[in-house]
This record gives structure tokens, sequence and C-alpha cells, in this order.
């Protein structure tokens, strides 16, 4: 019977590391960026008609799935005594006590290694695309622009797109229009997302002294800062229609979407208050699914006729 107890108690603890272990990658953003990857590589594949094995998605996708786990995991090390001031963030792994930072550590810089080996495996451009958005996410925005500019995720925010463009360079080991303009509808999504979150959480982010641009400017100025972004934002998800010459499923999303998005953030703009701002940012995030899915689909569509 002790030796039973025993047996289960080591299961509920190793279950529990290893969902540590996980939950310190952010996996809701390493999912969204893994997906954004892996559409473009479905899409290079139906657009070049360069061979995708079955061997290069998994290795692709291992790549990206890695990295940005590493990033993420480091991001969050260096970002630990932010995340314990902060109520949405206290709970993570690091400012909770249920990972210390000296392991954080080692894991986002193993997992970061790891995806930048296997990019490399799959050939040199694709290692340096991988090797930019570390760099960006975790040196430029975490360490040099997160607490000193409300700049930080504008060009912290360039690493958000650059898994679009190891996905197309894995596949076609070029680069060309399409990729860089689906890539900048990705870089060009972060700052609404991001700074809509910022607004519903604002005093976090003052207590937290984080100059975000909600914190350190008027919430007007803000606002317009969001939808101007998202008025670039559309007609870049246009343009990649004509430039990739997607179908009907694809424009379909686009203009639905696309719509849907910019009617919350008007109506945001508006009539400013902290539940419009939440749900702003929560469906901003199925707005870039719903445009990358329907990507696939389009692709695919048009690959079987």
């Amino acid at each position: 019977m002790c030796f039973r107890r025993s047996v289960l108690r080591l299961q509920v603890t190793t279950t529990q590391t290893i969902r540590n272990y996980v939950e310190v990658t952010k996996p809701p953003i390493v999912f969204l960026l893994v997906f954004t990857s892996f559409a473009t590589m479905i899409v290079a594949w139906r657009e070049t008609l360069q061979p995708l094995t079955p061997a290069l998605l998994v290795a692709g996708i291992a790549a990206i799935t890695a990295s940005s786990a590493g990033c993420d995991t480091l991001t969050s090390y260096v970002d630990r005594d932010i995340d314990a001031i902060m109520h949405r963030t206290k709970h993570r792994p690091i400012p909770s006590g249920r990972i210390t930072p000296k392991k954080a550590l080692v894991w986002g810089l193993f997992l970061a290694a790891l995806g930048l080996a296997v990019a490399y495996w799959i050939n040199p451009l694709s290692f340096v695309w991988i090797a930019l958005g570390v760099l960006d996410n975790v040196v430029v925005y975490s360490l040099l622009l997160k607490r000193r500019s409300s700049l930080n995720i504008i060009l912290g925010g360039v690493s958000g797109g650059l898994p679009v463009m190891f996905g197309w360079i894995a596949v076609t080991n070029g680069v060309s229009l399409l990729p860089v303009l689906m890539a900048a509808l990705v870089v060009l999504w972060i700052p609404g997302h991001i700074w809509s979150l910022a607004i519903f959480t604002k005093d976090d982010y003052t207590r937290a002294n984080v100059p975000m641009l909600p914190v350190v400017t008027k919430l007007k100025t803000a606002l317009r800062c969001i939808v101007s972004t998202i008025v670039m934002m559309i007609p870049f998800s246009l343009w990649i229609y004509f430039a990739g010459h997607f179908g009907v499923i694809y424009l379909a999303v686009a203009i639905f979407f696309g719509a849907w998005v910019l009617y919350i953030n008007l109506k945001l703009f508006f009539h400013p208050n902290n539940d419009l701002a939440y749900k702003a940012f929560k469906v901003s995030s199925p707005y870039l699914f719903a445009l990358f899915f329907a990507m696939i689909i389009d692709s695919l569509v048009r690959a079987a006729l």
C-alpha cells in the first residue's frame, strides 16, 4: 500500500512538473506562431510547386515550435520580476515558484538551441530567420525595449512575422513578395493585440512600470494608434489575396473577419471601456488564425482542382 502511494505521488509530481515546463513556454502564443508558419509552408508548396515532404513538414514544425517555446521561456525568465508584480501574470511558473529561474533559463536556452539546430538542418537561410526571431524577441524586445520605450512592441513585434518567413524559406530556400506580405500582416496585427490588452490591464503595467503605449499616453492617442494598425492590416490582407492568387475562400474570410475586427475596434475608439478593450484583445487571435486557416484551405482546394 505504501509503495502504491509512493508511485502515485511520483506520478502526480512528474505530471505537474511536465505541465510547469510546458506552461512556462506560453503554449497559446507558440501555437499561433507555429500555425502561421505551418500555413505558410502549405502556401509555399502550392504557390511554387516545390516538394513538401513529410520529413520537411515535421522538421519545420519542430524547429519553429522549439524556437518559439524557447523564446517565450527566455522572456519569462527576463520578465520574472515584472510577472511577480502584475496580477495577470503572478501565477505563472517562475513567479509562483513552480520553476526556479535557473531551470527556466536552461530550459529556454535548450529549446532555442534545438530550434536553431533543426532549422540549420533544413537550410542555412531557415537558420538565419529563426536566429533573427530569437534576437528580436529576447534581446530587442524583452531585454532592451520593454522597460524603456513605448516603441517596445513596434520593434519587438517584428519577431512575430519571422515564423512566416521561416516557413516559406524552409520550403523554397528563397524569398518573394507573398511571404513578406504575410509576415507584414502578422507584424501589423501584434500592436493592436497587445495594446488592447494593455488598456484592459493598464493598472498592472503601471504598477510594474512597463511603458506600454496606453500607459504613457492619452487613451485616445493609444486608440488612434490601434485603429491605425487595423486600417493598415486589412489592405495587407487583401493584397495577399492578389499576390498569392487565392480564391474566394480566402477573400471571403479576409473581408468578413477584417470587417468584424474593424467594427469592434472602432466601437472601442468611440466608446472606450475595459470590456470593449478585452473584447478587442480576444477577437484579435481568432482573426489571425482564421486568415491563415483560410490560406491553407484555399491552397489545398486549388491544388486538388
